[in-house]
């Protein structure tokens, strides 16, 4: 574990390279981010079977996230090089507006010194090298990694491939860092050398580190993305056009990865009568026992079906019989363990129903995130039933509606918008991809800020601007200079001009 003044000692270097990365050009960081990229995809395979040693996501599935891993490092370099990220905008002299005003020229700068806490269901993407700490190295932040517990080998592999590649390449020392433990993770956050914080986990740990960053003398950003119910809304349209194709798109989502994803499609609304969670449930083997990336996340997840199962308005329609405790599950298995219970750290599939009704009376037991393969189908007797049921939902990362071209739906995607940060028709939440317009996070709980943690805009989060009055052109950053030296995107008196 890290003590005290070995991460006093990371904070003070990364703080020294931040003075070097502020100057920096965006062709410098590129070449930082593709090297590590190479590096990552040069020992491919070791880092895989060791991801898969700790996580038991799979070797197929960890390939593919890798690979997302360094394409979202290269796609960075990408973005910083064309520019259009520093919102460079300029307004010349006009001595007849009202006010008058004279030269304001204003673009986003690196903030600083940035923790990163690795998540446990992405051993890559969200991990050492993941979202986080690319957008922050390619802003131009130093980044220091508290690692997950659940994966300590491959966080440590991982961080030396990623530190070797950045001196190769040229990077100041300092510049990636990283610790460990639950001590070091909170003096990390409350570190004079941290200027923002990027977190992805549990809504419990995620709030606690939210208030600590919050409470500092001097506060800082804290980008968590916390906990996610991701309603559906089914319509009677869509259902009778294509039921069991919807059963199998809901199944196959929902199961995918144990259920471990922050996008799972936790509640699905369908009109009463339907039948429709039956039909899903005919597509799951609540005995298909799948282990969970820790035991703490496997007894969460059971206590979660327990609380479910046992709830007075909701019907068990697929369920292991075999019983699931955060004693069984969450602990190493013994002598005593009843034969009955399910191996220790495994989840199964199961799925629940209810009403809109029976949730709308009770939703704080019923519309809360149950990490894992698990969904709960709620009937409702009108569309307007449907959107107070959602709205009851919250904030979540995304909303998705099935319908069909006869369907009336503006009202619908009104209030789907309202809650979540992804809208999507016609598709199933799981999956997220790396683009220029992902749009990663939405209202509390899924995330603490407006700002998205996959894709370009990520960077936003550890950029903040700067404007500069009547400043001498030689003192100007290069993007902002009148002859455009960059050759970038920039607005210029109001008009958006594109790259020279």
């Amino acid at each position: 574990m890290t003590t005290t003044a070995e991460l006093d000692a990371v904070a003070h270097a990364a703080e020294a390279a931040f003075e070097t990365l502020v100057a920096s050009t965006a062709a410098d960081r590129a070449r930082w981010l593709r090297a590590v990229a190479d590096a990552l995809d040069a020992d491919a395979e070791g880092l895989v079977a060791l991801a898969d040693e700790e996580s038991a996501l799979g070797a197929p599935r960890l390939t593919g996230e890798l690979a997302r891993t360094t394409g979202q490092l290269r796609l960075f370099a990408t973005a910083i090089v064309e520019g259009s990220y520093l919102e460079a905008t300029i307004d010349h002299p006009d001595p007849s507006a009202t006010p008058p005003h004279g030269d304001l020229r204003r673009l986003l700068r690196p903030i600083g010194p940035v923790a990163v806490f690795s998540a446990s269901n992405f051993p890559f993407a969200f991990s050492v090298a993941g979202g986080d700490t690319a957008s922050a190295l390619a802003a131009g932040c130093p980044v220091i990694v508290k690692a997950h517990s659940a994966q300590p080998r491959l966080s440590q592999r991982t961080a030396e491939l990623v530190i070797t590649a950045l001196a190769a390449s040229g990077a100041p020392d300092g510049v990636f860092g990283l610790i460990e433990g639950r001590e070091a993770g909170v003096a990390l956050v409350q570190h004079p050398a941290i200027r923002a914080v990027g977190f992805t986990g549990s809504l419990h740990g995620g709030r606690a580190l939210f208030d600590l960053a919050s409470a500092r003398a001097d506060p800082i950003p804290f980008y968590g993305e916390l906990s996610a119910v991701n309603p559906v809304l089914i319509t009677a349209a869509a259902l009778e056009a294509r039921a069991d194709e919807l059963a199998k798109g809901l199944a196959a989502s929902f199961t995918l990865g144990v259920g471990q994803f922050c996008t799972n499609p936790g509640v699905v609304l369908v009109p009463a009568g339907s039948g429709f969670a039956d039909r899903v449930a005919a597509l799951v083997d609540p005995a298909d026992e799948k282990r969970m990336l820790t035991p703490g996340i496997a007894a969460a997840y059971a206590d979660g079906v327990q609380a479910l199962a046992g709830h007075a308005g909701v019907r068990v329609v697929a369920a292991s019989d075999r019983p699931m405790t955060a004693d069984t599950v969450g602990a190493t298995a013994t002598p005593d363990t009843p034969s009955s219970a399910s191996p220790a750290g495994t989840a199964s599939p199961a799925v629940f129903e209810t009403t809109a009704a029976a949730t709308l009376a009770d939703p704080s037991a019923l519309l809360v995130e149950c990490f894992g393969p698990a969904t709960l189908v709620v009937e409702y007797t009108s569309i307007d039933e449907a959107l107070a049921t959602v709205r009851a939902v919250g904030g979540s990362l995304t909303a998705t509606l099935h319908s069909e071209p006869s369907d009336d739906v503006g009202e619908i995607v009104a209030v789907l918008t309202s809650v979540a940060g992804r809208v999507l028709f016609s598709g199933w939440p799981t999956g997220v991809a790396v683009t220029w317009s992902q749009q990663h996070g939405g209202p509390w709980p899924s995330t603490t800020t407006i700002h998205t943690s996959v894709g370009v805009t990520a960077l936003r989060r550890f950029l903040r601007p700067v404007a500069y009055q009547d400043a001498p052109d030689a003192l100007l950053p290069l993007a902002l200079q009148e002859a455009n030296p960059l050759g970038i995107p920039r607005r210029v008196d109001g008009v958006l001009t594109l790259a020279s």
